[in-house]
Protein backbone atom coordinates (compact mmCIF):
# COMPACT_ATOMS: atom_id res chain seq x y z
CA UNK A 1 0.00 0.00 0.00
CA UNK A 2 0.93 3.78 -0.80
CA UNK A 3 0.42 5.63 2.27
CA UNK A 4 -2.63 5.82 3.04
CA UNK A 5 -5.12 7.55 5.95
CA UNK A 6 -7.13 5.86 8.74
CA UNK A 7 -9.59 6.29 11.30
CA UNK A 8 -9.98 4.32 14.04
CA UNK A 9 -12.94 3.58 15.50
CA UNK A 10 -14.13 2.00 19.08
CA UNK A 11 -10.01 2.73 19.50
CA UNK A 12 -9.54 0.96 22.89
CA UNK A 13 -5.69 1.38 23.63
CA UNK A 14 -5.25 1.21 19.59
CA UNK A 15 -4.43 -2.61 18.11
CA UNK A 16 -6.01 -1.42 14.80
CA UNK A 17 -3.15 1.81 15.06
CA UNK A 18 -0.64 -0.44 15.56
CA UNK A 19 -1.28 -2.72 12.76
CA UNK A 20 -2.34 0.08 9.93
CA UNK A 21 0.68 2.63 10.93
CA UNK A 22 2.98 -0.68 10.17
CA UNK A 23 1.54 -0.80 7.02
CA UNK A 24 2.17 2.54 6.13
CA UNK A 25 -1.13 3.89 7.23
CA UNK A 26 -1.36 7.43 9.10
CA UNK A 27 -4.21 7.98 11.88
CA UNK A 28 -6.49 11.04 11.01
CA UNK A 29 -8.97 10.52 13.90
CA UNK A 30 -9.95 8.04 16.60
CA UNK A 31 -12.58 7.66 19.14
CA UNK A 32 -13.56 5.84 22.14
CA UNK A 33 -15.94 6.53 24.64
CA UNK A 34 -14.03 4.98 27.61
CA UNK A 35 -11.57 7.92 29.32
CA UNK A 36 -8.63 5.44 30.30
CA UNK A 37 -8.25 3.72 27.02
CA UNK A 38 -8.30 7.32 25.78
CA UNK A 39 -5.56 8.27 28.01
CA UNK A 40 -3.52 5.36 27.16
CA UNK A 41 -4.08 5.79 23.41
CA UNK A 42 -2.75 9.65 23.46
CA UNK A 43 0.13 8.27 25.95
CA UNK A 44 1.21 5.56 23.12
CA UNK A 45 0.06 7.37 19.53
CA UNK A 46 0.38 11.14 20.49
CA UNK A 47 -3.23 11.65 19.45
CA UNK A 48 -6.10 12.41 21.66
CA UNK A 49 -9.04 10.35 20.93
CA UNK A 50 -12.67 12.01 20.78
CA UNK A 51 -15.22 10.71 22.97
CA UNK A 52 -18.83 8.59 22.15
CA UNK A 53 -18.85 8.40 18.70
CA UNK A 54 -22.18 8.39 18.51
CA UNK A 55 -21.96 12.54 19.43
CA UNK A 56 -19.66 13.03 16.39
CA UNK A 57 -21.32 14.44 12.87
CA UNK A 58 -19.88 12.49 10.17
CA UNK A 59 -18.78 15.82 8.13
CA UNK A 60 -16.77 16.63 11.56
CA UNK A 61 -14.47 13.35 10.56
CA UNK A 62 -11.37 14.11 7.84
CA UNK A 63 -11.22 12.58 4.96
CA UNK A 64 -9.75 9.06 4.90
CA UNK A 65 -8.89 5.39 3.02
CA UNK A 66 -9.39 3.43 5.81
CA UNK A 67 -12.34 2.65 8.65
CA UNK A 68 -11.43 0.73 11.32
CA UNK A 69 -13.55 -0.80 14.02
CA UNK A 70 -13.86 -3.44 16.75
CA UNK A 71 -17.56 -2.40 17.58
CA UNK A 72 -19.82 -3.80 19.86
CA UNK A 73 -22.22 -6.71 19.09
CA UNK A 74 -25.88 -5.55 19.53
CA UNK A 75 -29.07 -6.82 18.31
CA UNK A 76 -30.70 -5.62 15.31
CA UNK A 77 -34.59 -5.30 14.51
CA UNK A 78 -35.89 -8.19 13.40
CA UNK A 79 -38.72 -6.23 11.59
CA UNK A 80 -40.17 -7.99 8.62
CA UNK A 81 -40.46 -5.82 6.15
CA UNK A 82 -37.01 -4.74 3.99
CA UNK A 83 -37.72 -0.78 4.40
CA UNK A 84 -34.23 0.41 4.05
CA UNK A 85 -31.25 1.61 5.70
CA UNK A 86 -32.20 2.59 9.29
CA UNK A 87 -34.77 0.24 9.86
CA UNK A 88 -33.01 -2.64 11.00
CA UNK A 89 -29.61 -0.37 11.96
CA UNK A 90 -31.02 2.19 14.37
CA UNK A 91 -29.92 2.71 17.69
CA UNK A 92 -26.88 0.23 17.44
CA UNK A 93 -23.42 1.31 17.07
CA UNK A 94 -23.00 -0.02 13.80
CA UNK A 95 -25.73 2.88 12.83
CA UNK A 96 -22.51 4.59 13.17
CA UNK A 97 -19.89 2.90 10.94
CA UNK A 98 -22.76 3.09 8.15
CA UNK A 99 -23.57 6.60 8.15
CA UNK A 100 -19.60 7.22 8.28
CA UNK A 101 -19.22 5.00 5.22
CA UNK A 102 -22.04 6.29 3.65
CA UNK A 103 -20.58 10.22 4.03
CA UNK A 104 -16.81 9.46 3.49
CA UNK A 105 -17.07 6.53 1.15
CA UNK A 106 -13.55 5.67 2.42
CA UNK A 107 -12.11 2.50 -0.09
CA UNK A 108 -11.85 -0.15 2.38
CA UNK A 109 -12.94 -1.30 6.12
CA UNK A 110 -12.14 -3.23 8.30
CA UNK A 111 -14.11 -4.28 11.33
CA UNK A 112 -13.40 -7.01 13.97
CA UNK A 113 -16.00 -8.57 16.47
CA UNK A 114 -16.64 -11.30 19.00
CA UNK A 115 -17.11 -14.54 17.78
CA UNK A 116 -21.12 -14.64 18.67
CA UNK A 117 -21.47 -12.35 15.84
CA UNK A 118 -21.51 -15.03 13.41
CA UNK A 119 -24.50 -16.56 14.83
CA UNK A 120 -26.18 -13.66 17.03
CA UNK A 121 -29.67 -13.64 16.99
CA UNK A 122 -30.03 -16.63 14.48
CA UNK A 123 -27.89 -14.86 12.19
CA UNK A 124 -30.09 -11.81 12.12
CA UNK A 125 -27.50 -9.63 12.92
CA UNK A 126 -24.53 -10.92 10.45
CA UNK A 127 -27.72 -10.50 7.58
CA UNK A 128 -28.35 -6.99 8.47
CA UNK A 129 -24.51 -6.06 8.61
CA UNK A 130 -23.93 -7.65 5.37
CA UNK A 131 -26.76 -6.76 3.38
CA UNK A 132 -25.79 -3.07 5.07
CA UNK A 133 -22.52 -3.04 3.55
CA UNK A 134 -23.53 -4.25 0.34
CA UNK A 135 -26.29 -1.59 0.16
CA UNK A 136 -23.24 0.99 0.82
CA UNK A 137 -21.33 -0.30 -2.51
CA UNK A 138 -19.16 -2.79 -0.35
CA UNK A 139 -17.41 -6.26 -1.95
CA UNK A 140 -17.09 -8.81 1.04
CA UNK A 141 -17.29 -12.42 1.76
CA UNK A 142 -20.73 -13.94 1.83
CA UNK A 143 -20.05 -15.08 5.67
CA UNK A 144 -17.45 -13.89 8.74
CA UNK A 145 -14.21 -15.10 8.72
CA UNK A 146 -13.57 -16.53 12.14
CA UNK A 147 -9.92 -16.60 12.75
CA UNK A 148 -8.01 -16.60 16.15
CA UNK A 149 -3.78 -15.39 16.87
CA UNK A 150 -3.29 -19.11 17.51
CA UNK A 151 -3.17 -20.59 13.99
CA UNK A 152 -0.95 -17.94 12.79
CA UNK A 153 1.40 -18.96 15.82
CA UNK A 154 0.45 -16.72 18.34
CA UNK A 155 0.38 -18.16 21.84
CA UNK A 156 -3.93 -17.50 22.63
CA UNK A 157 -6.77 -19.09 21.77
CA UNK A 158 -9.04 -16.00 21.03
CA UNK A 159 -11.89 -16.39 17.97
CA UNK A 160 -12.90 -13.28 16.43
CA UNK A 161 -14.96 -12.19 13.95
CA UNK A 162 -12.92 -10.50 10.81
CA UNK A 163 -14.91 -8.75 8.51
CA UNK A 164 -12.91 -7.17 5.16
CA UNK A 165 -14.64 -4.70 2.92
CA UNK A 166 -13.10 -3.19 -0.92
CA UNK A 167 -15.39 -0.27 -2.17
CA UNK A 168 -16.87 -2.32 -5.09
CA UNK A 169 -15.30 0.76 -7.90
CA UNK A 170 -11.60 -0.38 -6.47
CA UNK A 171 -12.39 -4.15 -6.77
CA UNK A 172 -14.12 -7.63 -5.29
CA UNK A 173 -12.61 -9.13 -1.89
CA UNK A 174 -10.13 -12.28 -2.65
CA UNK A 175 -11.96 -15.64 -1.34
CA UNK A 176 -10.10 -16.06 1.69
CA UNK A 177 -8.60 -19.89 2.35
CA UNK A 178 -6.58 -20.73 5.14
CA UNK A 179 -6.14 -24.17 6.19
CA UNK A 180 -6.77 -24.78 9.96
CA UNK A 181 -4.99 -28.22 9.87
CA UNK A 182 -1.52 -26.70 9.18
CA UNK A 183 -1.68 -24.51 12.48
CA UNK A 184 1.39 -24.10 13.60
CA UNK A 185 3.22 -25.41 17.35
CA UNK A 186 2.33 -22.79 19.70
CA UNK A 187 4.56 -22.31 22.85
CA UNK A 188 3.52 -19.84 25.72
CA UNK A 189 7.69 -19.67 26.46
CA UNK A 190 7.50 -17.06 22.81
CA UNK A 191 5.99 -14.44 25.40
CA UNK A 192 6.63 -15.20 28.98
CA UNK A 193 9.30 -13.09 31.02
CA UNK A 194 11.73 -14.28 32.74
CA UNK A 195 11.32 -13.79 36.32
CA UNK A 196 14.27 -11.89 36.69
CA UNK A 197 12.81 -9.29 34.67
CA UNK A 198 9.74 -9.09 36.26
CA UNK A 199 9.68 -5.70 39.04
CA UNK A 200 7.79 -6.46 42.40
CA UNK A 201 7.45 -9.91 41.25
CA UNK A 202 5.94 -11.05 44.20
CA UNK A 203 3.07 -8.84 43.14
CA UNK A 204 2.20 -11.81 40.41
CA UNK A 205 2.58 -14.65 42.83
CA UNK A 206 0.17 -16.26 43.87
CA UNK A 207 -0.72 -16.79 47.29
CA UNK A 208 -0.03 -19.57 49.38
CA UNK A 209 -3.47 -20.38 50.47
CA UNK A 210 -4.15 -20.58 46.98
CA UNK A 211 -0.96 -22.82 46.36
CA UNK A 212 -2.51 -25.12 49.20
CA UNK A 213 -5.79 -25.60 47.40
CA UNK A 214 -3.98 -26.27 44.02
CA UNK A 215 -2.14 -28.66 45.29
CA UNK A 216 -4.66 -30.41 47.08
CA UNK A 217 -6.74 -30.66 43.54
CA UNK A 218 -3.17 -32.11 41.98
CA UNK A 219 -3.84 -34.83 44.59
CA UNK A 220 -7.45 -35.38 43.35
CA UNK A 221 -6.79 -35.33 39.96
CA UNK A 222 -3.81 -37.90 39.76
CA UNK A 223 -5.16 -40.44 42.70
CA UNK A 224 -8.64 -40.72 41.34
CA UNK A 225 -8.89 -43.85 39.86
CA UNK A 226 -10.77 -43.57 36.18
CA UNK A 227 -10.63 -44.90 32.75
CA UNK A 228 -10.56 -41.51 31.61
CA UNK A 229 -9.42 -37.90 33.03
CA UNK A 230 -13.21 -36.61 34.03
CA UNK A 231 -14.30 -34.17 31.18
CA UNK A 232 -17.18 -32.85 33.36
CA UNK A 233 -17.32 -30.85 35.28
CA UNK A 234 -15.87 -32.01 39.49
CA UNK A 235 -18.35 -30.32 41.60
CA UNK A 236 -17.45 -31.19 45.65
CA UNK A 237 -20.69 -30.77 46.89
CA UNK A 238 -21.84 -33.58 44.29
CA UNK A 239 -18.99 -35.89 45.43
CA UNK A 240 -21.66 -38.14 47.84
CA UNK A 241 -24.39 -40.47 47.63
CA UNK A 242 -27.22 -39.50 45.81
CA UNK A 243 -30.02 -38.24 48.14
CA UNK A 244 -33.18 -39.94 47.48
CA UNK A 245 -35.45 -37.37 48.58
CA UNK A 246 -33.78 -34.78 46.29
CA UNK A 247 -35.98 -34.93 42.65
CA UNK A 248 -33.57 -34.43 39.46
CA UNK A 249 -36.03 -33.88 37.10
CA UNK A 250 -36.21 -30.38 38.75
CA UNK A 251 -33.00 -29.67 36.46
CA UNK A 252 -32.19 -29.14 32.87
CA UNK A 253 -30.47 -32.43 31.67
CA UNK A 254 -27.07 -31.25 31.37
CA UNK A 255 -27.36 -30.42 35.14
CA UNK A 256 -29.04 -34.02 36.36
CA UNK A 257 -25.83 -35.81 33.71
CA UNK A 258 -23.09 -34.00 35.54
CA UNK A 259 -24.57 -34.49 39.07
CA UNK A 260 -25.20 -38.14 38.15
CA UNK A 261 -21.27 -38.03 36.73
CA UNK A 262 -19.91 -37.24 40.24
CA UNK A 263 -21.67 -39.43 41.77
CA UNK A 264 -20.58 -41.96 40.08
CA UNK A 265 -16.79 -41.03 40.32
CA UNK A 266 -17.58 -40.59 44.08
CA UNK A 267 -18.80 -44.07 44.39
CA UNK A 268 -15.79 -45.46 42.68
CA UNK A 269 -13.71 -44.14 44.47
CA UNK A 270 -15.33 -43.80 48.17
CA UNK A 271 -12.56 -44.08 50.55
CA UNK A 272 -10.13 -41.71 48.96
CA UNK A 273 -12.75 -39.10 48.11
CA UNK A 274 -13.93 -39.26 51.26
CA UNK A 275 -11.12 -38.46 53.09
CA UNK A 276 -9.60 -36.00 50.62
CA UNK A 277 -12.85 -34.02 51.20
CA UNK A 278 -12.74 -33.90 54.76
CA UNK A 279 -8.88 -31.97 54.20
CA UNK A 280 -9.90 -30.19 51.66
CA UNK A 281 -12.80 -29.05 53.81
CA UNK A 282 -10.21 -27.39 55.81
CA UNK A 283 -8.71 -25.12 53.63
CA UNK A 284 -10.63 -21.38 53.55
CA UNK A 285 -11.04 -21.01 49.75
CA UNK A 286 -12.22 -24.12 49.71
CA UNK A 287 -15.96 -22.94 48.54
CA UNK A 288 -17.74 -21.94 46.05
CA UNK A 289 -15.65 -21.56 42.09
CA UNK A 290 -12.71 -22.82 43.92
CA UNK A 291 -14.22 -26.22 45.38
CA UNK A 292 -15.04 -26.82 41.93
CA UNK A 293 -12.53 -28.16 38.75
CA UNK A 294 -12.91 -28.55 35.23
CA UNK A 295 -9.84 -30.56 33.87
CA UNK A 296 -9.54 -29.51 30.19
CA UNK A 297 -6.16 -30.58 30.04
CA UNK A 298 -6.51 -33.54 27.92
CA UNK A 299 -5.69 -37.15 28.67
CA UNK A 300 -2.54 -37.77 30.13
CA UNK A 301 -0.82 -40.62 32.18
CA UNK A 302 0.35 -38.18 34.42
CA UNK A 303 -1.81 -35.24 35.11
CA UNK A 304 -0.40 -32.27 36.94
CA UNK A 305 -2.25 -28.50 37.38
CA UNK A 306 1.22 -27.49 37.91
CA UNK A 307 2.50 -28.53 34.52
CA UNK A 308 -0.52 -26.81 32.72
CA UNK A 309 -2.41 -23.00 32.88
CA UNK A 310 -5.33 -22.64 35.21
CA UNK A 311 -8.22 -19.76 35.69
CA UNK A 312 -10.03 -19.19 38.64
CA UNK A 313 -13.09 -19.06 36.81
CA UNK A 314 -16.89 -18.51 38.24
CA UNK A 315 -17.45 -21.92 37.22
CA UNK A 316 -14.43 -23.44 38.27
CA UNK A 317 -11.12 -23.81 38.52
CA UNK A 318 -10.32 -24.34 35.01
CA UNK A 319 -7.17 -26.07 33.77
CA UNK A 320 -5.94 -25.75 30.33
CA UNK A 321 -2.82 -27.70 28.28
CA UNK A 322 -0.02 -25.41 28.23
CA UNK A 323 0.45 -25.08 24.91
CA UNK A 324 -1.48 -22.07 24.10
CA UNK A 325 -3.53 -19.22 26.86
CA UNK A 326 -6.98 -19.13 26.30
CA UNK A 327 -8.35 -15.71 25.58
CA UNK A 328 -7.91 -12.67 27.49
CA UNK A 329 -11.26 -11.34 28.87
CA UNK A 330 -11.47 -7.15 30.27
CA UNK A 331 -10.80 -8.15 34.00
CA UNK A 332 -8.42 -8.01 36.26
CA UNK A 333 -8.08 -11.86 37.08
CA UNK A 334 -5.85 -13.66 33.99
CA UNK A 335 -4.41 -16.65 33.33
CA UNK A 336 -2.22 -18.83 36.01
CA UNK A 337 0.93 -20.48 34.94
CA UNK A 338 1.72 -23.21 36.60
CA UNK A 339 5.18 -23.73 36.23
CA UNK A 340 5.96 -20.35 37.46
CA UNK A 341 2.74 -20.47 40.04
CA UNK A 342 2.13 -16.59 39.13
CA UNK A 343 -0.18 -14.73 37.26
CA UNK A 344 0.46 -13.19 33.68
CA UNK A 345 1.94 -9.57 33.83
CA UNK A 346 0.66 -6.85 31.66
CA UNK A 347 3.82 -6.82 29.64
CA UNK A 348 2.97 -11.05 28.89
CA UNK A 349 -1.14 -10.05 27.98
CA UNK A 350 0.70 -7.01 25.56
CA UNK A 351 2.48 -9.65 24.05
CA UNK A 352 -0.25 -11.86 23.72
CA UNK A 353 -1.92 -9.26 21.76
CA UNK A 354 1.09 -8.84 19.56
CA UNK A 355 1.49 -4.83 20.74
CA UNK A 356 5.08 -3.97 20.64
CA UNK A 357 7.55 -3.68 23.82
CA UNK A 358 7.62 -0.68 23.65
CA UNK A 359 3.79 -0.25 24.20
CA UNK A 360 3.03 2.00 27.40
CA UNK A 361 0.43 0.02 29.21
CA UNK A 362 -2.25 2.19 31.82
CA UNK A 363 0.61 2.80 34.80
CA UNK A 364 -3.02 1.54 36.95
CA UNK A 365 -2.79 -2.57 36.75
CA UNK A 366 -6.29 -3.41 36.79
CA UNK A 367 -7.18 -0.81 33.71
CA UNK A 368 -4.19 -2.53 32.03
CA UNK A 369 -5.30 -5.99 32.16
CA UNK A 370 -8.69 -4.61 31.52
CA UNK A 371 -7.47 -3.07 28.47
CA UNK A 372 -5.49 -6.00 26.84
CA UNK A 373 -8.89 -8.35 27.53
CA UNK A 374 -10.52 -5.74 24.93
CA UNK A 375 -8.06 -5.36 22.51
CA UNK A 376 -7.76 -6.51 19.14
CA UNK A 377 -5.01 -8.86 18.10
CA UNK A 378 -2.34 -6.67 16.19
CA UNK A 379 -1.18 -9.18 14.02
CA UNK A 380 -4.43 -10.53 13.03
CA UNK A 381 -5.58 -7.40 12.03
CA UNK A 382 -2.25 -6.80 9.72
CA UNK A 383 -2.78 -10.09 8.36
CA UNK A 384 -6.22 -9.36 7.56
CA UNK A 385 -5.58 -5.71 6.07
CA UNK A 386 -3.20 -7.19 3.44
CA UNK A 387 -5.66 -9.58 2.36
CA UNK A 388 -8.13 -6.72 2.01
CA UNK A 389 -5.46 -4.21 0.39
CA UNK A 390 -5.06 -7.36 -2.19
CA UNK A 391 -1.52 -8.45 -0.76
CA UNK A 392 -0.36 -11.59 0.53
CA UNK A 393 0.05 -11.70 4.28
CA UNK A 394 3.82 -11.17 4.71
CA UNK A 395 4.03 -13.72 7.88
CA UNK A 396 2.51 -16.72 7.75
CA UNK A 397 2.03 -17.24 4.28
CA UNK A 398 3.05 -20.71 3.72
CA UNK A 399 -0.01 -21.15 6.17
CA UNK A 400 -2.45 -20.48 3.77
CA UNK A 401 -3.82 -23.19 1.53
CA UNK A 402 -7.21 -24.03 -0.48
CA UNK A 403 -8.59 -25.77 2.21
CA UNK A 404 -11.16 -23.67 3.99
CA UNK A 405 -12.91 -21.14 1.07
CA UNK A 406 -14.99 -18.26 1.78
CA UNK A 407 -16.55 -17.21 -1.97
CA UNK A 408 -16.37 -14.24 -3.07
CA UNK A 409 -19.13 -12.33 -2.53
CA UNK A 410 -22.48 -11.80 -4.11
Amino acid sequence: MKPFKFIDLFCGIGGFHQAMEALGGKCVFASDIDADCRKTYEANYGIQPAGDITKIAAEDIPAHDVLCAGFPCQAFSKAGKRLGFEDETKGTLFFDICRILEYHKPKYALLENVRNLASHDKGNTWRVIHDKLDELGYSLLPEPVIFSPHYIGVPQHRERVYIMCVRKDIGKIKPFVFDKNKIPACSIEDILQDDSEIPNIKDYRIPEDLERLIDLWNEFIQNIKVSKLPGFPIWSERLCDLDSSEDLSQYPDWKQKFILKNNELFVENREFITDWLQRARQNPLFFGAKAKLEWQAGQTKDPNIWNQIFQLRPSGIRVKVNTYFPALVAIVQTSIVGSRRRFLTPRECARLQSFPENFKPDVKQPQAYKQFGNAVNVSLVKFFAQHMFGEKPAIYSDLIKNKINYENSR
